[in-house]
């Protein structure tokens, strides 16, 4: 048996709400519950990041969820934004990662890889110039994962997780660049 069993994208659809709500629920404990307190992530889950506001997130149609599978089992998946940009950027074409996640057993075996690659499908198809993203400065691993994608630095906003104030870097890929390179300029 390979190592890295096929991996299926698909678009979520609204039936899937439920199911993106209690991933997104489950990815985010995973990820982030041993580098902060029980309490700031208890907060944080039970007022900011509810099952039913995850649920109304699936519903709006500036944003597009990607669920990730092995064989019926989901994986991962991510939230892109529409319409969503920056100060920074606010004159460009823009697509927002605003959530890329693996459950914690697939992390490091293909899932991620085929959910940016998804990413910049959609972002080539709706003709955006710029993939951009927020990430926890001491997420180092998720760090590393975006700059190997060609995700550069460029600013930093707050992110609050429960009482806890925290910074995020703000990442930018420019597809314009990438666009012109395979054209052969």
């Amino acid at each position: 048996m390979p190592d890295h069993p096929e991996i299926i994208i698909r678009l979520a659809k609204e039936s899937d709400a439920e199911l993106v709500a209690d991933l997104s629920r489950q990815t985010f404990y995973e990820s982030f519950a041993v580098d902060n307190t029980k309490e700031n992530m208890d907060k944080f889950m039970n007022e900011q990041f509810t099952k039913e506001k995850l649920i109304n997130e699936v519903q709006q149609p500036w944003h597009l969820f990607f669920l990730a599978y092995v064989k019926d089992e989901p994986v991962g998946y991510v939230k892109l934004r529409d319409g969503s940009v920056p100060m920074q950027l606010d004159t460009r074409s823009c697509l927002e990662i605003a959530r890329i996640y693996s459950v914690q057993s697939r992390i490091g075996k293909g899932v991620g890889k085929k959910l940016m690659q998804t990413c910049h499908e959609v972002a080539k198809q709706r003709g955006k110039k710029i993939l951009w993203l927020g990430v926890w400065k001491q997420n180092q691993r998720a760090i590393d994962f975006y700059t190997a994608w060609g995700f550069e630095i460029f600013g930093e906003q707050e992110f609050i997780l429960g009482d806890d104030v925290q910074t995020d870097w703000l990442m930018k890929k420019d597809l314009s660049l990438i666009s012109q390179i395979e054209q052969g300029f």
